[in-house]
């Protein structure tokens, strides 16, 4: 249940408001628009009058929210959030980012990547340092040591990292190393120990949709981040499993539009997990931007035949710096003003 509150509301009123609805058991979640102030009323709603509240001095209106989703739906924060990734880098809200780098940490070559990727105009660098494998035999990352080679990138690059956490005993180590965005992988979407243990943080993370996930699935585990007391959820889409055998997964378009229509959370679209092989990657690349994704995660890799992991769907240096410049064409070509 949300309630609209007048606009001639004092913040005294406000705060009396609140501790009434508190006091009775529910929680309360204020978000504060341009033009209207919303209290998201979360609990057994049943149990309250809406005509009693809109019989308050200060509430101009109130209606019932069926999604079992709140802090992460529009109807509970109308304008987009906008989340802070640091180093003055944003998401959301029109802040369009590029997160790239390669698959996996492999060593010192990170650097040469990174360099490569920034000159390009990514803005985010990203980077396995544990990764979660199929096989227990692939290589599963360089732990601890990869964590410490990504800060050594970002603080010569003055770049946030981004990069995966799978278990939550690890959470804390990602902390003392300072990483910027935790990714929560797509095995791990609804690994719910891990979403709570990272919604205590207060560290932005990068949710990617489970391996056969529905969206309301993907808002539910934003759910589970927000429930602790973390809004810092970047919402992505990766491609999910269906009976398409041609590429990796099947990259669903859909799922940005509806994202943005359900939630204020930002959407990125990660194209190169999505299809799988390089060929593809920069053709969803331009559609998950028509579509309005609020970012891009892409992996580079210099020598992508060497590549520890997913060489095959890694783009090369010169091809990621010709997708940025067709990304930039196509954002710009969607925001224009064309008088419709």
């Amino acid at each position: 249940m949300i309630a609209i509150v007048k606009d001639t509301a004092t913040e005294a009123q406000l705060g009396h408001f609140v501790n009434w609805i508190e006091g009775r058991g529910f929680k309360t979640n204020i978000s504060r628009g341009e033009h209207e102030t919303i209290v998201g009323i979360i609990g057994d709603t049943t149990l309250i009058d809406p005509f009693l509240l809109e019989s308050m001095e200060i509430v101009e209106q109130v209606k019932r929210v069926t999604e079992p989703f709140k802090k992460a739906n529009r109807k509970f924060h109308p304008a987009d959030s906008i989340i802070d990734c640091g180093h003055g880098v944003r998401i959301g809200g029109g802040n369009f980012q590029v997160i790239a780098g390669p698959c996996s940490v492999e060593g010192e070559g990170l650097l040469t990547i990174a360099r490569a990727v920034k000159k390009a105009g990514a803005t985010m660098l990203r980077g396995g340092a544990y990764k979660p494998r199929t096989s227990p035999y692939s290589h599963q990352g360089m732990g601890p040591t990869g964590l410490d080679l990504l800060m050594e990138a970002s603080a010569e690059l003055d770049m946030p990292v981004v990069t995966e956490v799978m278990d939550p005993r690890d959470v804390g180590l990602f902390l003392d190393k300072g990483i910027d965005v935790m990714q929560i992988g797509a095995r791990n979407a609804q690994n719910f120990p891990l979403l709570r243990e990272v919604g205590k943080t207060g560290v932005p993370v990068l949710l990617k949709r489970g391996l056969a996930g529905t969206i309301d699935e993907l808002l539910m585990a934003a759910e589970y981040i927000m429930s602790e007391g973390n809004p810092n959820v970047i919402l992505c889409e990766r491609g999910i499993r269906s009976f398409e055998t041609r590429t990796r997964n099947s990259f669903d378009v859909n799922a940005i539009p509806v994202l943005h229509h359900l939630s204020h959370l930002p959407v990125v679209g990660d194209p190169s997990h999505a299809t799988g092989y390089t060929r593809y990657v920069r053709p969803i690349a331009y559609a998950a931007c028509a579509a309005g994704a609020d970012g891009l995660e892409i992996e580079v890799h210099d020598r992508p035949s060497e590549a520890w992991s997913d060489g095959a769907q890694a783009l090369t240096p010169p091809q990621f710096a010709d997708a940025m410049r067709r990304i930039a064409l196509i954002r710009e070509a969607i925001s224009a003003d064309v008088g419709v």
